[in-house]
């Protein structure tokens, strides 16, 4: 009888496999766009246990509340701005096109109202090249330059909570909580180190795939691994 390996058992959705959302603290996106631009303030940075960057809960003077990833430096009682108006300053956020060249920025949007999809992790940060027509070029943290519609948001700094991996995890035990709050199974053994019924690559002498690592791209998902 076969067995299925990691990752199909992974594909079941079980709550081994799913991420925790209920003990998420909030979506970490901008309110609808407006033509105005408003003032608010920052009424708390809170740790949030799904991601490795705390949030901002902003309230705007009109009411709204929502929370973005905080950027450095950013404080309680901060006052920020989001609009085509607002001044470049570290917390703000504004369209692309109103952004001059050379600025951080970092929860961009890709497009309009979407409420943020890009450079959100901790120390994440996008660069502004310059325009070209309606779009404005960003630099990733990837190094890849991409077009983005001028119209789109982004906030002014640098995503809070850089420098995490340079502290050391130094045992196993504290790899296990920092997973356990991660839609990520954990710890992972390779295959090579199962034995043969327990996955493709496992069995042998000694450690080895034992097979061509290339597959057909018509094989099915038990297949596909390596």
């Amino acid at each position: 009888m076969g067995k299925r390996i990691l990752s199909q058992r992974a594909g079941r959705g079980s709550p081994t496999f799913r991420s925790p959302s209920h003990i998420h603290t909030a979506p970490a996106k901008y309110p609808p766009p407006t033509n105005e631009t408003l003032s608010g303030v920052v009424l708390e940075l809170v740790h949030d246990p799904g991601r490795w960057v705390p949030l901002a809960r902003i309230k705007l003077e009109n009411g709204v509340e929502y929370y973005i990833p905080a950027a450095e430096g950013m404080f309680v009682g901060q006052e920020v701005y989001i609009g085509p108006e607002a001044p470049i300053n570290t917390g703000n956020t504004l369209p692309l096109g109103s952004i001059p060249e050379g600025t951080k920025v970092y929860n961009i949007e890709l497009s309009p109202g979407d409420g943020g999809k890009l450079s959100r992790q901790a120390g994440s940060y996008a660069l502004i090249l310059g325009r070209s027509g309606n779009y404005t070029l960003v630099q990733l943290p990837s190094g890849k330059v991409r077009p983005i519609i001028s119209t789109a948001r982004a906030t002014v700094g640098i995503p809070a909570g850089a420098g995490r991996i340079e502290k050391p995890l130094l045992k196993a035990g504290a790899s296990y909580h920092k997973w356990k709050v991660k839609a990520r199974k954990w710890p992972r053994v390779r295959g090579v180190a199962m034995n043969a019924v327990s996955h493709p690559h496992g069995g042998g002498s000694h450690q080895s795939v034992s097979r061509p690592s290339t597959v057909s791209r018509t094989t099915p998902p038990g297949r596909k691994v390596g």
